[in-house]
């Protein structure tokens, strides 16, 4: 009986290429639950650490034209750069020092105050003794003296905290490239250069957006000054100067300055409190809609419900500095984004 040839067995089908297909998204997303785990461990350090970014991005702008126009090398550019800001705040404090304390300790004193007039305002009122009661109570106790321990300690590690932010920060701006660097090395050899050319991204992005939002804070603080002084409302430059610190908070910080100057206006009168009141709506819509809208041709463009969501998310994972940096995490996020995951996952 002839037996027939038995024909080889196939091959097994190629599998490598669909592995590695599968198998770059996983490490990818693998790596930023751990980055997420270690960011919910170092909940503390980690927003001051940004925040010293931050400050290290702001001194590197301010130190680049003096770099090119004086022909300085980097670090002494950094050096002058932060010796300018020192003179420029020495030169203010010199100034208007002693006229802002006054200010600031006249405004504590006012604020209760004005409290006591809004509330008597609200029960003249139904809807204000409707609101009066949902919210508990009309009349203000004194604070307990753990609740003043603790916020003076509060007070006292975020002094701390500012002054390594800001010492950590000139050091990272004098070489800033050591620790890119540094940390590109802790990436696999494979994804170091889109890695190192996302955080250069980054930085650059981050950097355009501070200049954007120092402009915007610029006209903030000042229209909000002139505005109250021409309207007759005590305590304008002090008014103006935190309605322009608050504007680097999105959505929140507008809110929270303008309820102040509302509510120091009651001490005047409702009249005037609504006056105000339609100056601080007035200056965020042009802000708004015809200030950013130029800046952000050659600045980095935020949608306003991504800043919202910053601030929410931010804040529930890092607390107020959370809230106080949402918007340049989010820049910064969103840059990382696009260029390790879009570009280099989605669209390779």
């Amino acid at each position: 009986m002839t037996q027939l040839p038995v024909s080889p067995p196939l091959p097994p089908p190629p599998a490598s290429a669909p592995v590695r297909g599968y198998l770059r998204p996983m490490v990818l997303f693998v790596f930023l639950g751990v980055l997420l785990s270690l960011a919910f461990r170092l909940s503390d350090l980690l927003p001051l650490l940004f925040g010293a970014v931050i400050v290290a991005v702001a001194l590197h702008a301010l130190a680049a034209p003096l770099e090119q126009f004086l022909r300085l090398p980097p670090r002494l550019a950094v050096g002058a750069a932060v010796a300018l800001v020192l003179v420029v705040v020495a030169l203010v404090v010199w100034l208007i020092g002693d006229r802002l304390v006054t200010q600031l300790d006249d405004l504590g004193q006012k604020l209760p105050a004005a409290l006591n007039a809004l509330v008597r305002w609200a029960r003249g009122h139904t809807l204000g003794v409707t609101l009066l009661k949902v919210w508990g109570s009309a009349d203000a106790g004194d604070l307990p003296l753990a609740s003043v321990a603790i916020a003076a300690t509060q007070a006292l590690s975020a002094v701390g905290g500012i002054g390594l932010m800001l010492v950590v920060g000139v050091y990272i701006a004098a070489d800033p490239a050591m620790y890119r660097d540094g940390l590109v090395r802790l990436i696999p050899p494979t994804y170091r250069e889109r890695v190192g050319e996302a955080m250069r991204a980054s930085g650059h992005a981050l950097s355009r957006w501070l200049m954007g939002q120092g402009i915007s804070m610029l006209f903030v603080g000042l229209s909000t000054t002139v505005g109250l002084a021409l309207l007759g409302m005590p305590l304008a430059p002090t008014l103006g100067l935190l309605a322009g610190a608050l504007a680097f908070i999105p959505f929140f910080g507008p809110i929270a300055s303008g309820v102040l100057a509302v509510l120091i206006a009651f001490m005047e009168g409702p009249t005037l409190a609504l006056s105000v009141a339609g100056l601080c709506v007035a200056i965020q819509v042009i802000e708004g809609n015809l200030l950013m809208p130029l800046v952000q041709r050659w600045a980095v463009e935020l949608p306003p419900v991504l800043g919202i969501t910053a601030a929410i998310i931010f804040g529930l994972l890092f607390g107020l500095p959370g809230v106080i940096l949402a918007s340049p995490l989010m820049v910064v996020a969103m840059v990382l984004v696009r260029k390790l995951y879009v570009e280099g996952v989605l669209e390779t």
